[in-house]
């Protein structure tokens, strides 16, 4: 799972952009100083960096110029001089989004920067008994026979199995995989559950387990 390290001394945007980089199955860490933020980059070493620019403590410029790693930077920041945005970039930066800002266009931008960096494709075929899942293609193979999936059961799918044996709600599923903002209630979870379950075959139908009175999880029986 790629690492994103989202730097903003504002709480409510850190919170937006989580939730929906936390969608598409990215492992968020989050920091509202820039020496909390540096610490992060040293100890976790993530795949790409969102930084404030104007963030307190060492602004997200002077992590640019502190960080001794190749490693993708987006600039989230209100400043949108000329002279702002060519520091940005003479530092490094792939992109510069000023706020307001749209979170979709946001994580269309983050995707985009990691094809251009080629993080996104350094994740390798997932396979359990009767199972196999590219998750860069995504194709799907029961027992080598491909397997048509709707993108929300492609989706559901891909997120339990990179949460492996953890329990999610519902509520929990609705805002990781349909969006937060999403307007239908727990029953669509249940009725994805069924067509998915369906179409697997095999060993495959029972690595998607019901815990009665929690959720769904995805775990392989020994």
């Amino acid at each position: 799972m790629l690492k994103i390290l989202i730097a903003d001394d504002e709480a409510s945007i850190v919170e937006v952009v989580q939730l929906y980089l936390a969608k598409e199955n990215f492992e968020i860490f989050t920091a509202y100083d820039g020496n909390e933020a540096l610490k992060i980059e040293e100890t976790e070493q993530p795949d790409l960096l969102i930084l404030d620019i104007m963030l307190p403590g060492l602004t997200g410029l002077e992590i640019c110029k502190t960080i001794k790693r190749d490693v993708p930077v987006i600039f989230l920041t209100a400043k949108t001089t000329e002279y702002d945005k060519i520091t940005g970039f003479s530092l490094g930066a792939d992109d510069y989004i000023t706020k307001p800002f749209s979170p979709k266009e946001l994580v269309a931008r983050v995707k985009a920067v990691l094809r251009r960096s080629n993080a996104l494709f350094t994740e390798t075929m997932l396979e359990f008994p009767g199972l196999t899942i590219n998750p860069l293609s995504t194709v799907v193979q029961c027992d080598n026979h491909p397997v048509v999936l709707s993108p929300k059961e492609f989706e559901l799918l891909l997120f339990l199995i990179r949460h492996p044996a953890q329990v999610f709600s519902r509520e929990q599923l609705l805002t990781n995989v349909w969006g937060y903002d999403f307007d239908g209630d727990d029953r669509t979870v249940d009725a994805t559950v069924k067509r998915l379950r369906r179409k697997l075959s095999g060993q495959a139908q029972n690595h998607i387990h019901t815990v009665w009175g929690k959720g769904y999880k995805f775990e392989v029986q020994p």
